[in-house]
């Protein structure tokens, strides 16, 4: 079995969803036996998600540019452009995905649409020369990267994620903001200090005085003085 990153979990507090349509899991989901294809699709969904013009697509030059989807096709760059190329085509040619192409500024560009009637509207335009490429279009498609998922965090800079561990995470976000939480790893792990009591007393500590964005960070020393000693080295094992 490859080696593999595990993960940690849904967090309830991701509000953005993507729509997925029912007939994909009724009719398309059993069919699909390419896991190119699987990833392909639902990466289609994801991005459509994520993009407010009424017409919406993806150029062939902007999934290559998306490098984090890109790693998970083939280890190297020549075998996910390849594999990227025969998950398209499948797409296609089970009609879940649209293809068109495109003259853009003297370059014969590849766009790919989620099979809707609206979608089929602007390819049968484009091959009658009647659609016009937005300019604005680069702007909406740039890679969206989220920032590190907590439960992740924990696991990369402290240690292993218990269930214990995972539940007390879980009702910190409930408590504290979440970039409150990563920063307090962050420090702990500056510090070398790998316990969830440590992180746990940083927060509340925030929450009780204020938290006053690392003032003394100008001064190393004094900076990790403050983190392992007074209130908090109660929680270092020495």
């Amino acid at each position: 079995m490859p080696d593999m990153s595990r993960f940690a979990g849904f967090s309830e507090k991701q509000v953005h969803q993507t729509s997925i349509p029912e007939v994909f899991f009724q009719d398309i989901l059993s069919d699909i036996d390419h896991l190119g294809e699987l990833k392909v699709t639902l990466y289609f969904f994801w991005r459509y998600s994520h993009m407010e013009s009424s017409v919406r697509f993806l150029q062939w030059s902007q999934i290559l540019k998306d490098q984090r989807f890109m790693a998970g096709m083939g280890k190297t760059l020549a075998g996910a452009i390849q594999y990227l190329e025969e998950s398209l085509i499948r797409s296609v040619q089970r009609g879940t995905l649209l293809k068109a192409a495109l003259e853009i500024e003297d370059n014969r560009e590849t766009l790919y649409f989620i099979n809707s009637p609206k979608s089929r509207a602007v390819v049968d335009a484009i091959k009658k020369g009647e659609w016009r490429f937005p300019r604005d279009n680069d702007e909406q498609f740039e890679p969206l990267i989220e920032s590190p998922n907590i439960f992740r965090l924990y696991e990369e800079n402290i240690g292993p994620l218990t269930p214990l561990i995972a539940d007390a995470i879980g009702n910190a976000q409930d408590d504290f903001p979440e970039n409150w939480i990563a920063e307090a790893i962050q420090i702990a792990a500056e510090n070398n200090v790998r316990n969830w009591k440590y992180i746990d007393a940083i927060l509340k500590r925030w929450q009780q005085e204020g938290k006053h964005d690392r003032r003394d960070q100008e001064d190393p020393e004094k900076s990790g003085r403050k983190y392992i000693e007074g209130d908090y080295s109660e929680f270092i094992e020495h």
